[in-house]
């Protein structure tokens, strides 16, 4: 556990301020750069901000290597902030029992567990690490210290687990076989195999009630047995003591369902890498690398940290994180995140990411989020189970006293249905009902490439009506390539690409991309402009040998600077589903470079699937009307064109009013969009500003996951209302057996366990969703 130093606040708000920077540079880039009338990322300028922001949080990191990694998870409130691994956590339960024990301690300012990585966070302003520890312990928890170089959770020690129930059975069979042979003897076997497992259950319901957590399942089971050995139900006895810790055993299977897939993410990092300094070879700890590192990775082995190829090309296979089971192939230069893995030759690769910041910890950050944004109807389980065992409680203590009391039953007689009720409020089956589902959900999405932020995002995914997507980048490629060049007479190809490139050059733009591709690949020399600026709203100027060069969309020149000639061929491009630029020198028209395109091959596709789904589609984009007209006609979709990024916003909150709905987009640009919808789904590799920005993330690119995620998400409603009916029904049906006397106590354990499992075997079904075929 490393504690934040005190400076950690400024340091904090140091890289939220670089944060801000980025996101405005960027926002000021495209509005700047809107003039093209074009819906495109400034993927370059993005990276751009984005690599100064990182390098920034970068010095956060080197200091507090660990801390950094949940400063995003919860606000810092006070000078330091701990950490600790936790465990013995059975179900979610378990956490608010761990966070109530902590409270109490005076000098903590704020504490959360997180249950599907078994972390505990404690912020405070002293050094309070001692006195956490012991409040945990005395919880009846065990909590370690992270371990900040692997942050591998600790493995479980399958004797520990299995050792308590092996012998309290082996005291039951004994038991059972003294009572066939002496009766009164069997007697005493079963109130010393009752006590012998008692033992642990009530030490740990004693120091959960001191700790602030009066109404445990521990405390039910002791208050249970301890109320049979005084009515001589002893067999029963023993037997709830058994059934109770079978209980706790499907509890722990379900835990560890929940997070076998954070343990398989956080397995997918080595702990060793192997450095290449001055020309040796040197295997160091992978926390001790540095952006700037040049590493080797053997074939078939995995990237410790996100790295950039040096090799001229090698194979990955990214099926870990993307969900697609092809191996990709990278060129050099081309970066690949942590955890993908080296197919077929040794590479070398340097180093772009700090410690606790690469791919792999960017998705456990998000999943740690991710228990902070808890479905509604999560929350509502919550809410309800809290107030479920004490009504239990009084209930069954009012089963006890009115019958004997007013009606002549027998004290015995509805003391024993008294302690049955009581197990029945056992709230384990219950709470587990909601999460289990949600965290086989959120691990299957991630299984297919897509991040979804929480129980909130999921449910939110599969009320969605209709989509709202960005064009550029989204529905198609994002590459367009230029298919016509078209100077006016006495000006060559060569010398309108030479002009065009000129002001284009050193912009990350898709189209200036377009257009100096086009100039290398006519192998025209192209000198970078002066003074090169946007203007708004009309295009980007520079100058060259003293002319002005501009570039610009058709329609943002002043009038009569096209001939109706021209004019008329920029409508012909256009309606053929091409972008046109114009170039101008010293205000005087030069000629049209136009750009094309290519939908992705999964577009059509997708849009089919969310059809059969009942979700409509709108496409929304910056581009010009018959442009987006071409490519809204091959989809069998609606568009909005011409839009600034303040438009599009307008048209999703319009959308909003009467549809839930999603935008997809695939950058920043997007962004007030995506914030002003019911739900914002980013397209890309999952890039820091994209997962900032949005509910959920396509890390695949493939446009079909969306359709895959709505269907997930209401495949996981229907699961979480069979659980919740499975809970609650068997404890009614038991509710009413045991006033009748047709069930015991036995039973009723028997029950709450079983239940347990129904619910975690339904909610398991989820991890083998197949997809949804076009």
């Amino acid at each position: 556990m490393l504690p934040t130093s005190k400076k950690h606040k400024q340091l904090q708000h140091n890289a939220l301020a670089s944060q801000k920077e980025k996101h405005q540079g960027i926002a000021n880039d495209e509005h700047l750069h809107a003039h093209q009338c074009h819906d495109h990322s400034h993927r370059g300028h993005e990276h751009s901000h984005q690599h100064a922001s990182e390098h920034s949080d970068a010095h956060c990191a080197h200091d507090h290597a660990h801390t950094t990694q949940d400063s995003s998870l919860v606000e810092l409130t006070a000078g330091q902030r701990f950490h600790w691994i936790i465990q013995g956590m059975d179900c979610p339960s378990c956490a608010g029992k761990i966070e109530n024990a902590v409270k109490k301690l005076p000098a903590v300012r704020q504490v959360k567990v997180l249950f599907t990585t078994e972390k505990l966070v404690v912020d405070a302003d002293i050094d309070i690490r001692a006195s956490v520890e012991q409040a945990v312990k005395q919880a009846g928890f065990a909590i370690k210290e992270v371990d900040s170089a692997s942050k591998r959770l600790p493995t479980d020690n399958h004797w520990k687990t299995f050792a308590p129930i092996l012998i309290l059975a082996a005291f039951m069979l004994v038991s059972w076989g003294v009572a066939k042979i002496n009766a009164p003897a069997g007697q005493i076997a079963f109130i010393i195999t009752t006590l012998i497992g008692l033992y642990p259950v009530a030490t740990k319901a004693l120091k959960l009630i001191r700790s602030g957590t009066p109404f445990a399942i521990e405390t039910l089971m002791s208050v249970a047995a301890i109320g049979a050995l005084f009515i001589d139900a002893t067999a029963e006895a023993a037997m709830v003591i058994l059934l109770f810790k079978l209980g706790e055993i499907l509890e722990s299977y379900a835990a560890g369902r929940a997070r076998r897939g954070v343990s398989a993410l956080m397995a997918l990092v080595p702990d060793q890498a192997l450095l290449i300094k001055e020309g040796k070879k040197k295997t160091i700890p992978a926390a001790d690398l540095r952006p700037g590192d040049i590493i080797e990775i053997a074939p078939g082995a995995r990237l410790p940290t996100d790295a950039e190829l040096l090799s001229p090309f090698a194979s990955f296979d990214e099926s870990a994180l993307t969900g697609e089971s092809v191996p990709v192939e990278r060129q050099q230069g081309e970066k690949v995140a942590a955890g993908c893995l080296s197919v077929d030759r040794a590479v070398q690769m340097k180093v772009i990411s700090e410690p606790g910041h690469n791919a792999i910890d960017r998705i456990l950050q998000l999943i740690e989020e991710a228990e902070e944004r808890r479905a509604p109807i999560e929350r509502f389980i919550d809410r309800f189970s809290r107030i479920y065992t004490p009504l239990i409680i009084l209930f069954s203590a009012l089963v006890v006293l009115i019958p004997p009391l007013f009606l002549a039953g027998s004290w015995e007689t509805w003391i024993y249905r008294g302690l049955t009720l009581l197990l029945i409020g056992c709230p384990c089956a219950l709470v587990i009902s909601t999460p289990a589902a949600i965290t086989s959900a959120l691990a299957a999405a991630t299984r297919r490439g897509a991040l979804i932020k929480g129980g909130a995002a999921l449910e939110q995914l599969g009320a969605v009506t209709t989509i709202a997507l960005d064009k550029t980048g989204t529905l198609t490629e994002g590459k367009p390539q230029v298919t016509e060049i078209e100077p006016v007479e006495n000006i060559s190809t060569e010398t309108l690409l030479t002009l065009a490139g000129a002001v284009e050059s050193g912009s990350h733009h898709p189209l200036a991309k377009a257009i100096l591709q086009a100039a290398e690949s006519k192998n025209v020399t192209v000198v970078e402009a002066e003074h090169r600026k946007a203007l708004a709203g009309i295009g980007v100027e520079g100058q060259l040998a003293g002319q002005k060069i501009l570039v610009a969309a058709p329609g943002r020149l002043p009038e009569n600077t096209l001939s109706e000639k021209w004019i008329q061929r920029v409508t012909e491009l256009e309606e053929a589903g091409k972008t046109a630029v114009a170039v101008t020198q010293n205000g005087q028209f030069i000629g049209l470079i136009a750009m094309q395109d290519t939908l992705r091959q999964d577009a059509i596709a997708a849009i089919r699937l969310l059809k059969k789904q009942g979700v409509d589609a709108v496409m929304l984009t910056g581009d010009n009307p018959r442009a987006a007209a071409a490519i809204a006609g091959q989809l069998g979709i609606d568009y909005r064109a011409s839009l600034l990024p303040e438009d599009k916003v307008t048209a999703v909150t319009a959308l909003n009013k009467k549809h839930c709905t999603m935008m997809v987009g695939d950058g920043i640009n997007d962004a007030p969009a995506m914030k002003a919808a019911s739900i914002g789904v980013a397209m890309g590799s999952g890039t820091d500003v994209a997962l900032e920005t949005a509910d959920a993330a396509l890390t695949h690119n493939r446009l079909t996951g969306l359709a895959e995620i709505i269907a997930l998400s209401r495949t996981t409603h229907y699961n979480i209302r069979q659980n919740i009916t499975i809970a609650l029904g068997l404890k009614a049906i038991f509710l009413i057996t045991s006033l009748l006397g047709i069930t015991g106590l036995w039973m009723a354990v028997l029950a709450d366990s079983g239940a347990t499992a129904l619910v975690t075997a339904n909610a398991v079904r989820l991890l083998r969703v197949k997809s949804q075929k076009p």
